[in-house]
């Protein structure tokens, strides 16, 4: 099969696409035919070795990175942490699951999904596609999605509370805004210039661009503060925030989430209620990973971008 591997840390150029084995599922697991991925920001931050915590920070979590991740190179030469596809086969003990049913899926810091197949456990973070979604659409709820989804119930929002999302506009955010209106909140989105209409499709109630005023100066304090992207100094949040209310943020709570199967599904549900979409910000095929793992480096992104893996018919 066709996987991009990283066989060393740098720019986009080091992922190359090169012939793989084939896995073959174990009793307890499922082979799955993958359809779409996406170029994460976890993905292009393992390339990088970035920790994303600072300069100074950084200066000391990289060889910890490289103990952990490895040290010329990831050892999970093949990244990629969402999917979406087709079950192709399964383990001799799996119940749960036929050949031929859809699935989406989170292979977490295991990675493996920049391939055409991969294998998971039959109870790892994988349930049935949303039926009124693409497989493109299915494949960033498996992480963007159920991250936003346990930061923001760690806040047990109430109805009428005031939340602000700060980074609206990127793959977390994009989510975060529809749960948080789910639960019933009263949503400001701050974002650029060019994605507020985005966010106000989304369901934000009030939009602040960045670009041209600073969240703090409103005079608004907020029950919740969810930083999508994790670049909110700590004065400014302190002042923004309610005596009572919860600060998060998507960099600090992200190594201690704990993604349950459970949680995907709750999500199934609210996008066949249609009360989840999927933003996509542009769509390249496999061979073109380079490509988009550039455009996700420039920092700009909206919402996601999605790796379609093509499979080509040999002829008989």
């Amino acid at each position: 099969m066709k996987a991009v591997v990283c066989a060393k840390y740098g720019p986009p150029e080091v992922l190359q696409i090169v012939e793989v084995e084939k896995p073959f599922p174990k009793p307890n697991e499922v082979l799955i035919k993958i359809l779409a991925t996406t170029a994460h920001i976890g993905d292009t931050k393992i390339r990088r070795l970035e920790p994303g915590m600072g300069p100074v920070k950084d200066f000391f979590f990289k060889p910890i990175m490289r103990i952990i991740v490895g040290f010329t190179g990831p050892r999970k030469k093949i990244l990629g942490m969402e999917l979406s596809g087709e079950i192709e086969a399964t383990g001799k003990d799996v119940t749960l699951f036929k050949v031929g049913d859809p699935v989406f899926a989170s292979t977490e810091f295991r990675f493996g999904t920049y391939a055409q197949y991969c294998c998971i456990a039959e109870d790892g973070i994988l349930a049935i596609k949303p039926a009124n979604m693409t497989h493109e659409e299915a494949a960033p709820i498996s992480n963007g999605g159920i991250t936003a989804l346990i930061h923001l119930r760690k806040a047990n929002i109430k109805k009428g509370q005031k939340v602000l999302i700060y980074g609206a506009s990127g793959s977390v955010g994009t989510y975060a805004i529809q749960i948080a209106k789910y639960y019933g909140a009263e949503v400001t989105a701050v974002c650029s210039t060019s994605n507020l209409e985005l966010v106000k499709s989304l369901g934000a109630d009030k939009v602040i661009d960045y670009t041209q005023q600073d969240f703090t100066q409103s005079g608004e304090t907020y029950d919740v503060i969810y930083d999508a992207v994790g670049k909110i100094e700590r004065s400014k949040r302190k002042k923004a925030l309610l005596p009572t209310g919860i600060y998060l943020n998507v960099l600090a709570a992200s190594g201690n989430i704990i993604l349950k199967v459970e949680d995907l599904y709750t999500l199934k549900e609210l996008c066949e209620a249609g009360k989840l979409r999927t933003v996509i910000d542009k769509r390249y095929p496999m061979e073109e990973i380079v490509e988009a793992h550039r455009y996700v480096d420039k920092g700009h992104k909206k919402g996601n971008v999605v790796i379609t893996v093509g499979h080509d018919v040999k002829p008989k």
